[in-house]
This record gives C-alpha cells, sequence and structure tokens, in this order.
C-alpha cells in the first residue's frame, strides 16, 4: 500500500507435545521513489511469550535482544526524553496482543521481518487449539499458513476453520494426519484472496484456528529428553461427580449486565444434572439467598430456580464481603450437615463487576476474609464483568483460593462467554489430583496438586532431573472419584521417549526444557499475583532469571528492537501487556505521556504540581506545598498549609463553569511527638462538575467516578479510557490520571507511592490543572485565586535565622510581609527525590498572600 509491496507472509508452526514454536516472516519492498515507512502488524495469542524478533534490510540484520524489563525502560526512557515514541505491543482484543513494529527503507529496498513466539497448547473440551490471527491488509502474492504437528500418543483427529474461509476457499485448506504426525496448509494465490474478481482488497481477514485431539490408551503420558520430563495426564471414560455449585451474583446498581446474567443463568440451569445441588446469592446493599441451604437439582426445584433468576432486578450498593461469606458459610454448613454428597466437588461461582462498596469494602480485608473461610476445600471463579471491574482483586482471590478470574467482555455475546466458562467447569471427574514424582530424583517441579480435574481437559506437570543422565522416572497418581479413589503408578523410561520420537526431524530438540520453563514462568507469575514481599521479591527473581535464560518476553522482560539511524527510525521496546491494561495500551500510554509533556511546555496559564521556570504555574504536593510561578518576576513564591489530617481544603472552585475541586489531608502513619508541626498530605482529592452531575473522587488505592446516582469504581493497576458527554477520563495504571472536562479545564492526578513497609509515611497525591485560563475569572480556592495574575516586590534582604536561607520584606497585595528564601520540591522528573525549586516562603499558612486565612478555606466535606 502506497509505495509498499508486501510480496511474501509466512507461518509456520511446529507442534510438539503440544508446544507451539511459531515464525511469522513478511518480506516487503519499497516500490516508491523515494524512503517510506515500512510496517509488519501481527497479533498473538496472549497466551504466547515472543522469543525472537529481527528486521533484515538490504542484507543487514537488525536483531531484537531481550532484556529485563528495567534496564530495556531506562532504555527506552532516554528515546522518549528525546521526543520519540517506539511502543510495540498493546492489547488488541480478547484473546490477542498486537505486535507492531516500522522501519524507513530506501525506495527499491526490501525488508523481512521474522517474528517467533512460542506457547503451551491448553485442552479445553476434548482438544488443543491454537489460533493464528490473518490480516495481511493487502494481496500478497506469496502467502502461506502450515502447521506441522508432531504428538507421541498418536493424534486422533485434527481440524482447521476460518472466519475468513468461504466454500471457495475450503478446499485450499489441506489436510493430512497419520499417527503421529499432522500436516495442514493453506496458500491461496492472488486471485483466491480477491475479495471479488477484480477487487485488490483481501479476503484474508479473521481467525484461523486449528483443532486436534491425542490417542489415549492410558490415562497419562510421560515424556524424557535431554534431562527434563513432562507428564500428562486426561483419563477418560471416569463416571462425573456430582458437584455443589453455589452462584453469588452481583446485583448492584452499578452491576449493569441483568439481563445477561438472566439469559446465561437460565441456560446453565437447563445443562445442571440431577444429581447436583445448587443454589443463588445475591448481593446488593442486603445479601439475598434463595433457599437456605443447597437443594438438589430436581426437575421441581429447577423450575422453581428459573422463576426465581426471571425475577432478579438490580438494587443498591455492592456488598461482596456479604455475598461471597454467606456463600462460603452455606457449603460449610452442607458439608457438615451430610447435605450433599461427600464424593462431590463444591464450587463458588461469582459473577460481579468487583467494587465493593457496602459492608467491608477494603478489598485486602475481603480477600483475608475468603482466604481464611474457604481453608482450601472448595474452587473460587470469580467473573469480572465489564470494562470498569476491578480485575486484579478478583484474580488474586480466585488464585489464592484455587480458581481463575475470567474477564466477561460487555458485548452481544456476553451471555455465550459466560456460559462457555461453565461449560468448562460444568463437568468434574476428579478431585484433589496429586501427582507424586521421586523428592530424590527431582527439582525444579512446576505445580503437580490440583483440586479438580474436568472432563475434556488435561493437567500437565514438568521438572528437571537432578541427575541430567537420569533415563527413567515412576510417578505415582492419587486423586477422588465419583466412586471410589484413584490411585495408580506409571513409568517411562529416555528409551522409550526415544522410540516414540523416531521422527526426529520433526521435532525440535529441546523442547520439554523449553515447554518446562514455559509453565514454570508461566505459574511463577500466577503465584506472584497473590503474594507479597518477600515471596513476591523471591518470585519475581526465579520467573524474570528463567525468562532471561530462555529468551521470553513475559511481565518482567522487554524486547529492544534496534533500527538503522536513518530517516528518523528509533529504537523501540516490546513489553508483555497484562490482564489490568485493557483498554489504553502501553502503545496510547506513551503517547498521551509526551502530548501530555508538550501541553506543559506550550500552554500560556498552566497551574500544576512539577515544573521549571519560566512557565506560569501553581502546584500543591507534599506536606501540603504550594508553590505560585510568577513568570515576570522569573521567580515564584511558595506557602504551606498547616492542618490536622482530616481537613478538607477547598483547592479550586468556580462558580459559572460549576467545577470544584477540594482535598483531603492524611498524616503519618503515625504521629511524630517532638515535631511541633506534623506532616499532612493529600490523601483524597475530589473534583466535582455541577453541571454534569459528576463526580471523581481519588485516592491512593482506588477512583471513582460517579454520574448522578451511578457509581463506578477502578483502582490504580486498571488502565482505562472512558468517554461521555462533555468529558473524558483516562487512567494511566500506577500513575496518573487526565480528566478532561469539555470547554472546562483538565485536571492531572499523580500518584505518589511510597515503599510499603515504611515505618512512617503513606501513599499520597498531586494535582496539576491544565489550561486554567478556561476557568473564569470568578474562579477562587487555594489554589484556584492564583490563576490570576500576581505581582509582587522585595525590599531588604538580610540575613535570616538560618545563614543558608536569607529574609527580606516582600510587598503583595499592598500589605508588607516577611518573607524567607528558600526552595520547594519539584518532583515531575524525580518523583522519589524531587529537584529543588527556589522561592520566597510565606510564613503561617500564607497569611497576607492569600485571600482571608487558611481556615476559611476549609470545607465540610470532599463535595
Amino acid at each position: 500500500v502506497n509505495g509498499i509491496e508486501i510480496y511474501s507472509m509466512k507461518i509456520y508452526s511446529k507442534v510438539t507435545s503440544r508446544f507451539a514454536h511459531n515464525v511469522i516472516t513478511s518480506r516487503a519492498v519499497n516500490r516508491g521513489n523515494v524512503h517510506k515507512e515500512v510496517f509488519f502488524d501481527v497479533e498473538l495469542p496472549k497466551t504466547a511469550f515472543i522469543t525472537n524478533f529481527s528486521m533484515t534490510i538490504d542484507g543487514v540484520t537488525y536483531p531484537g535482544t531481550i532484556k529485563e524489563k528495567e534496564v530495556a525502560k531506562k532504555q527506552y526512557e532516554k528515546a522518549v526524553s528525546k521526543g520519540q515514541t517506539a511502543g510495540l505491543v498493546k492489547a488488541s482484543g480478547r484473546k490477542t496482543e498486537k505486535f507492531t513494529v516500522s522501519v524507513n527503507i530506501e525506495a527499491g529496498s526490501k525488508v523481512t521481518f521474522e517474528l517467533t513466539y512460542e506457547e503451551l497448547l491448553k485442552r479445553q473440551f476434548g482438544k488443543y487449539e491454537m489460533f493464528i490471527k490473518v490480516k495481511p491488509k493487502q494481496l500478497v502474492k506469496d502467502f502461506e499458513i502450515e502447521v506441522n504437528i508432531f504428538e507421541p500418543q498418536g493424534i486422533s483427529e485434527l481440524e482447521a476453520e476460518g472466519t475468513f474461509i468461504t466454500n471457495d476457499l475450503q478446499n485450499i485448506v489441506k489436510k493430512t494426519f497419520s499417527e503421529k504426525k499432522g500436516h495442514l496448509s493453506f496458500k491461496p494465490t492472488l486471485d483466491q484472496q480477491r475479495t471479488c474478481a477484480n477487487c485488490s482488497q483481501s479476503v484474508l481477514d479473521g481467525d484461523f484456528t486449528v483443532r486436534y485431539d491425542v490417542k489415549r490408551t492410558t490415562p497419562d503420558n510421560l515424556q524424557i529428553v535431554n534431562g527434563y520430563f513432562v507428564h500428562f495426564f486426561a483419563p477418560t471414560n471416569l463416571p462425573k461427580l456430582p458437584k455443589n455449585v453455589i452462584f453469588v451474583i452481583d446485583i448492584s446498581g452499578s452491576m449493569s449486565g441483568r439481563e445477561i446474567e438472566q439469559a446465561t443463568l437460565l441456560k446453565i440451569l437447563d445443562d445442571i444434572k440431577e444429581d447436583d445441588f445448587f443454589n443463588f446469592i445475591l448481593f446488593g446493599s442486603e445479601v439475598q439467598t434463595w433457599k437456605d441451604t443447597l437443594i438438589k437439582a430436581t426437575p421441581e426445584n429447577l423450575d422453581e430456580a428459573r422463576k426465581f433468576v426471571r425475577s432478579i432486578d438490580t438494587e443498591g450498593m455492592t456488598n461482596l464481603h456479604g455475598g461471597i461469606m454467606r456463600g462460603i458459610d452455606m457449603l460449610n454448613a452442607a458439608h457438615q450437615g451430610n447435605l450433599v454428597p461427600k464424593r462431590s466437588a463444591s464450587i463458588i461461582i461469582m459473577l460481579t463487576d468487583g467494587q465493593p462498596n457496602a459492608g467491608i469494602s477494603n478489598t485486602h480485608d475481603i480477600q483475608e476474609h475468603v482466604k481464611k473461610a474457604i481453608e482450601g476445600r472448595y474452587t473460587l471463579y470469580n467473573l469480572g464483568f465489564g470494562y470498569g471491574v476491578d480485575y486484579n482483586f478478583l484474580e488474586k482471590m480466585a488464585l489464592e483460593n484455587k480458581g481463575l478470574a475470567r474477564r466477561i467482555y460487555p458485548d452481544s455475546d456476553a451471555a455465550l462467554q459466560l456460559q462457555g466458562f461453565y461449560d468448562e467447569v460444568s463437568n468434574p471427574m476428579l478431585t484433589d489430583v496429586e501427582l507424586n514424582y521421586p523428592e530424590n530424583e527431582i527439582s525444579d517441579l512446576t505445580k503437580n496438586s490440583f483440586k479438580h480435574f474436568y472432563d475434556g481437559s488435561e493437567i500437565v506437570v514438568a521438572g528437571r532431573f537432578i541427575d541430567n543422565n537420569q533415563n527413567s522416572l515412576t510417578v505415582d497418581v492419587r486423586g477422588e472419584g465419583a466412586n471410589d479413589a484413584l490411585s495408580y503408578t506409571t513409568q517411562q523410561d529416555a528409551e522409550q521417549t526415544a522410540k516414540a520420537f523416531q521422527e526426529q526431524e520433526y521435532i525440535f530438540g529441546d523442547y520439554i526444557e523449553r515447554l518446562w520453563a514455559y509453565l514454570t514462568i508461566e505459574q511463577l507469575l500466577e503465584k506472584r499475583i497473590a503474594a507479597t514481599g518477600e515471596e513476591k521479591e523471591n518470585l519475581t527473581a526465579e520467573a524474570l532469571a528463567l525468562s532471561l535464560k530462555y529468551m521470553f518476553v513475559t511481565p518482567l522482560t522487554s524486547m529492544v528492537v534496534t533500527k538503522p539511524e536513518t530517516y528518523d527510525n528509533q529504537d523501540g521496546i516490546a513489553d508483555k501487556p497484562i490482564e489490568g491494561i485493557d483498554i489504553v495500551t502501553i502503545l496510547l500510554y506513551l503517547r498521551i505521556f509526551l502530548i501530555f509533556f508538550s501541553l506543559l511546555s506550550a500552554a500560556p496559564q498552566l497551574s500544576y504540581l512539577y515544573t521549571t521556570h519560566p512557565t506560569w504555574y501553581t502546584s500543591v504536593d507534599g506536606d501540603p506545598h504550594f508553590i505560585i510561578s510568577v513568570p515576570q518576576k522569573e521567580d515564584a513564591i511558595c506557602f504551606n498549609i498547616n492542618e490536622n489530617p482530616g481537613a478538607v481544603l477547598n483547592l479550586i472552585n468556580d462558580p459559572v463553569t460549576g467545577i470544584t475541586v477540594n482535598g483531603e489531608l492524611i498524616g503519618d502513619k503515625r504521629a511524630n511527638n517532638n515535631a511541633k508541626i506534623q506532616n499532612t498530605y493529600f490523601g483524597k482529592l475530589g473534583i466535582a462538575n455541577k453541571h454534569l452531575d459528576f463526580k471523581l473522587t481519588v485516592t491512593p488505592e482506588k477512583i471513582t467516578v460517579q454520574n448522578g446516582n451511578e457509581k463506578t469504581g477502578f483502582t490504580w493497576l486498571d488502565s482505562v479510557t472512558l468517554q461521555q458527554e462533555g468529558l473524558s477520563l483516562i487512567i494511566n495504571r500506577k500513575k496518573n490520571l487526565v480528566l478532561s472536562m469539555g470547554s472546562g479545564a483538565s485536571f492531572v492526578i499523580v500518584l505518589h507511592q511510597v515503599w510499603q513497609k515504611h515505618p512512617l509515611h503513606q501513599d499520597f497525591l498531586g494535582l496539576y490543572t491544565l489550561e486554567s485560563d478556561k476557568l473564569s475569572e470568578q474562579t477562587h480556592g487555594l489554589l484556584g485565586q492564583f490563576f490570576h495574575p500576581i505581582d509582587f516586590t522585595i525590599l531588604e534582604i538580610h540575613p535570616g535565622s538560618d545563614p543558608k536561607k536569607p529574609d527580606a520584606t516582600m510587598i503583595v497585595k499592598n500589605k508588607e510581609l516577611t518573607v524567607t528564601r528558600g526552595w520547594q520540591k519539584d518532583y515531575r522528573k524525580d518523583p522519589k527525590q524531587g529537584a529543588d525549586i527556589p522561592c520566597w516562603f510565606v510564613h503561617n499558612n500564607g497569611a497576607g498572600l492569600i485571600d482571608g486565612v487558611h481556615t476559611d478555606y476549609i470545607v465540610s466535606s470532599l463535595f
């Protein structure tokens, strides 16, 4: 397109024992007569780790190098400081991440992009699935997908489908499999790629999915190669276990998916088996239960349940703690009273938008209470509905209780997403599965105990032998089935594996080692989500070391991509997005970051926290320091406000635009009895727009948006963009948020995080006001009054009580004030240490400088 022709694109996948090694190669040529930018743009499964990338331009290769994230970040920030952006990976859908890199090349030049990524294919509903996103965006002369599968157990079925494959294209998908080998290819000609006979648009736009399964003559399969082993466990033909399911349903006002909940629950009721027990718990401001205890899924009870589900309505606040604790108590009572079968699987499925604001609402406390109450006996699955979900909280709580979290996207297929999840966990076959390996033979074992084994899934365990030359292994397998305990021993030796692997050229020899590394990193990162302190540090260090050794781009590593220095090509950085970052991507954040600082340097009237002269600004930060820049003097005035923790100060009040900003003070964790004045900081900020009936409440823990009576909550672990009439809100994870109000000013709130174990200090907030000239001349408040120009004169500079800080007389507002030359901190470039900014300090809470006295600005509440 535009003179750039992609003349070749090949997607080549090798799968050996479920472990997929994928290489995407794209070749392009600049057909124009001037240099042009070429884009390489592909979408990868979220479960995959990038392992390599390179660009070859006219025979010269520019490789990607994988480094620790902090090292790569420093290298990258150097480029960002020069005004360059080059973010490469971002979340792009429910199942995918987008990798984008571009490079300027000479007229007539050719470039080859090559990207490699790996993943362990997981078994669901009895099949392994490999997902390939196809979107070349133009007709490609040489386009090909080729998949080779090698499974020592033998392949039992193999299929492929594409959302873009028409009847005409169906015959081009070539598929063969016999015994241990499977082969798939898709190679459409130029004409077959066209949307119509003479069209230049490509029909290749969608998902290409490969599914297969293996033969299972035994419940499991052990493979040993080069000092590593992998153990696949998926028994078949077991009787189904009865299950006890408690559905804990959020019906609060913020929970917007009531009809979807109802449709899904009605469908689930159709699938519940007569041996199962179930109940519904609803939570809004109060907690309601359908029945006092779990009841059997008889036809009569199911009919009654359907009537109940159809009557569900939204109401009140979100007492999530009350709802989930009621569910745990009910399961405990059912087991203690022998109301449910002894051999059964107990599951809690909670659907919520994850924003508790009634009862116990501190998410850390909720996690602690739930973990203590469940004690490992039941599995908790948390389904987070919508974009405003506190997904990190739900994920931590689920992982701590042997379950998982799943995001439900509020699209037209939301009911299908919920149903799909339920189907995955609706058929437990075993509970308390343990695969035990000789401790004196194995080191670095992946997870080997599992609360439930579900029909159609597979348990995978991998490990490393202490003796690299060991070539045999014996495993004891235990589990509890519907009728009795499962217990058996399985054995394997390296010779048997080698015999199964006679077609060595078909596989990559270190695949078991890489599979072990992939699985280990994945599980370490999962454990890290719920860990704290030293345990989290150790998990991080271990996962980082493996990521670097095996060259995986994980959340702890980044890949730096180098480019030729001609035509303003800039190096880029590829990070692994995590689930919490789903709407504002890494790339978007970087762009906002640059736009934001260009605004700071360009806008004529600014009030914000950290800056350098000569820009006119006001700021408030620290305990709390107010700084007013006076550009015509190339100088600044500063003052402190000393008030007790809990006091709420009016910072900005504009009666014309209806905008108000207030801040509530917090103190240190404990008072310093030796200090005359206690340190205080802003621990809560409230921004309101009366005309829009809008309120924003921000603390170092959470962010709450209120439109009328409707509340939505986020945490600083989210990255979010919200847009509605008259305003937009952008949350940049762990950094800041940007609130823009139509024709009014824009505000930026910055999060300052201190060391969690700091004996004294707490996290606090700072405030920037952009485009304060858009506020009216009637704007007032501790900050707002200084949006109007101010002038002062300094007379009689003389030594003060501190020889380094002279005193002087300041004439300001027709008053004479004694002021002291000092410094306040500018934290813009260094949020931890800050830079010293010289200013004239006005004593006694700004007396004589501010209108009235500081207590005039104390208000009763945040709004």
